[in-house]
């Protein structure tokens, strides 16, 4: 059985709802005390098969060496100091990850968390930003599709 992911756009040139953050929840940079944290989070959001993430040390290492890596665009929320959501871009407009604690799924977190990287590339002056979904990952694909990002493509992995 083949399996497909979708690369969604959101164009970034027409207005944009304002992020709006949840009580009780606050928007931090990745400093090096939560990589762990954060790789946790990614892991277990990944574990059912909607991606794969390398082991710590290797997924640090990768990240910080990366060309398209800027410590502006990888965006942490936390809750009572719990890592509860991230969101990795890249500096090419790419929105590489994007994951929700389950615990704290239902509460406009991702939704948020989303805006907010919309609103920085637009910032930035992007056109619009990207993304891959598994196309399985209905509950994901539902998300982005309510904040008007756009099928470009399926494509077999």
């Amino acid at each position: 059985m083949s399996e497909y992911c979708l690369l969604l756009r959101k164009d970034l040139r027409k207005p944009l709802p304002v992020a709006q953050w949840p009580e009780g929840f606050s928007l931090v940079a990745l400093t090096e005390e939560l990589m762990q944290p954060v790789h946790a989070l990614l892991c277990q959001g990944y574990a059912d098969g909607r991606g794969s993430v390398e082991p710590l040390l290797s997924w640090q290492h990768d990240l910080l060496h990366d060309a398209e890596y800027d410590p502006q665009l990888c965006f942490v929320i936390l809750h009572q100091g719990e890592v509860v959501a991230v969101a990795q871009a890249w500096t090419s407009a790419y929105l590489k990850d994007l994951v929700v604690h389950p615990r704290h799924q239902g509460r406009g977190l991702g939704s948020t968390l989303l805006r907010h990287v919309f609103e920085v590339f637009r910032q930035r002056h992007e056109a619009c930003v990207d993304l891959k979904v598994m196309e399985h990952n209905h509950r994901a694909r539902s998300l982005y599709e309510q904040h008007g990002m756009t099928l470009i493509r399926r494509e077999q992995l």
